[in-house]
């Protein structure tokens, strides 16, 4: 059952929605860039979601701040990284010690900067990075990315960027390109939850 919660990013609260599956495995979603409209009810926020939620995870997707009802402001990707860790230390002290984190669009380049070494986070996802849009460098060493996927039509995730992205990532992350789709998806929903599903 999904219920809406709050949790605590430094002093500010951040609103999320909890569908608690497991008490093992959990995942964070983040969601697109929010000068761009992108909150937590995004359609490629809900089909991550929505494949994690079949795999049996408990699942927590949450708006940046300044987002819907999550308090302060846009804060240029940088305090949006503490949003993350936030999400990520609300799900460890429920007692869930496998923890995923993916992220759509300005969701994965968040994620991508919020990575710490001791962070727990057992996998990462990136849905269309967007490497065509906003500058990735420098980011840590993502030992933890399991898998990357965009559109061969995605002028804002571009897959030869991507790809040559993936070995400063983790060059042991898979990648795949679904064809026809472009940065949202539209028309390719079913096909973006089948390659999720098959590589999580």
């Amino acid at each position: 059952m999904v219920k809406r919660i709050v949790f605590l990013s430094g002093d500010y609260e951040i609103e999320g929605l909890l569908n608690e599956k497991s008490e093992d495995m959990g995942v964070v979603i983040t969601h697109p860039h929010p000068l761009y409209g992108g909150d937590m009810y995004n359609l490629v926020v809900e089909a991550i979601v929505h494949v994690y939620q079949i795999k049996g995870y408990s699942t927590l997707k949450f708006n940046f701040r300044g987002v819907g009802k999550s308090q302060r402001r846009y804060d240029n990707g940088i305090g949006e990284q503490e949003d993350v860790l936030a999400a990520l230390a609300f799900l460890f002290e429920m007692g869930i010690k496998k923890i995923d984190l993916a992220g759509y669009s300005f969701g994965a380049w968040v994620n991508a900067h919020a990575i710490r070494e001791d962070t727990p986070v057992e996998n990462m996802v990136m849905v269309s990075p967007p490497v065509g849009f906003m500058a990735f460098q420098p980011t840590n060493a993502l030992d933890c990315l399991k898998f990357v996927v965009t559109g061969s039509e995605d002028d804002i995730a571009p897959a030869e960027l991507v790809e040559k992205m993936i070995p400063q990532w983790n060059e042991k992350a898979g990648f795949e390109v679904i064809d026809g789709a472009d940065h949202f998806y539209g028309g390719y929903m079913k096909e973006l939850e089948s390659v999720l599903s098959s590589n999580l």
